[in-house]
């Protein structure tokens, strides 16, 4: 373990890996945000719906394009591209979304300061009609649930990130970093469409290691009427997952309870907070 952490510390090797999907309009400004680190970033490009905007898209910006064979999932998806990305770590970076320039940074920083990191993760504003806002809330709801995982001392606790996931899903998944060199063999569930992300998590939560949360807003999550989340709140998937997944960590009575709160909550991704 002592050798691991002193080859982190002579070297962060990390690489942002774009997940794209289709014509996004908004997937240029997420590249130029990855390449306009403070920090020089590796920065790649998956795909499983290549078309001839992306390819000259990546051409221009300079980045490796990887195309996946098969039809589009997003677990299949996601897997491709933790894959494609050459590097210890990994932040598989949403199309849509925008990363302020101290994101790396900061990433390297604190792995520094991990011992046995799994992942790391950060604040986030969301990006709605061009405009970042930091405070609502859900965003306020989800700071409360991740805020003991500020402190150093319980990075590693396993009952404290449980006891934080067993009450909802407050990791921003385009924000995180995994450490890709330890679970070589890590995969996202592909029986889970909406809810893979907190599966993934939760899973790894009872690996030996460290949860390391990063309380600065390093990146803004883009809420817009086509993204696939809004679509999915919207025909309801969402919400039979997260409940399979809270009754991982709770009796059904008190899963369903727990349920009812956070469909409120996520009424936010729905512009209604």
């Amino acid at each position: 373990m002592a050798k691991e952490t002193d080859s982190i510390r002579q070297e962060f090797d990390h690489c942002f890996v774009v997940c794209a999907y289709k014509e996004s309009p908004y997937i240029g400004a997420c590249i130029e945000s990855l390449k306009g680190q403070g920090v020089p970033a590796r920065v790649v490009v998956s795909t499983s719906t290549p078309n001839g905007r992306l390819a000259a898209l990546c051409e221009k910006q300079g980045v490796p394009l990887f195309i996946r064979e098969g039809q589009s999932g997003l677990a299949a998806d996601w897997n491709f591209a933790l894959k494609a990305a050459p590097a210890d770590f990994v932040t598989i970076a949403h199309q849509d979304d925008i990363y302020h320039r101290d994101y790396l940074e900061k990433m390297r920083e604190y792995a520094w300061r991990a011992k046995n990191p799994i992942l790391l993760f950060t604040d986030y504003a969301e990006l709605r009609g061009g405009v970042a806002v930091e405070d609502n809330r859900l965003l306020r709801v989800k700071r409360k649930i991740n805020a003991v995982l500020k402190r150093p001392a319980f990075w590693g606790s396993r009952f404290v990130r449980r006891r934080s996931l067993a009450v909802g899903n407050a990791i921003c998944c385009p924000s995180v970093c995994i450490h890709k060199a330890r679970f070589p063999d890590f995969a996202f569930d592909a029986s889970f469409i909406c809810a893979l992300d907190w599966d993934a998590w939760s899973r790894l939560a009872d690996e030996q290691g460290e949860f390391i949360y990063i309380p600065e807003i390093l990146m803004c999550h883009r809420i817009h009427e086509e993204s696939e989340t809004t679509r999915l709140i919207a025909n309801g998937a969402r919400f039979s997952e997260d409940l399979a997944i809270l009754s991982r960590y709770w009796p059904g009575p008190v899963a369903r309870f727990i349920m009812g709160r956070y469909k409120a909550s996520a009424k936010s991704n729905e512009g209604t907070l």
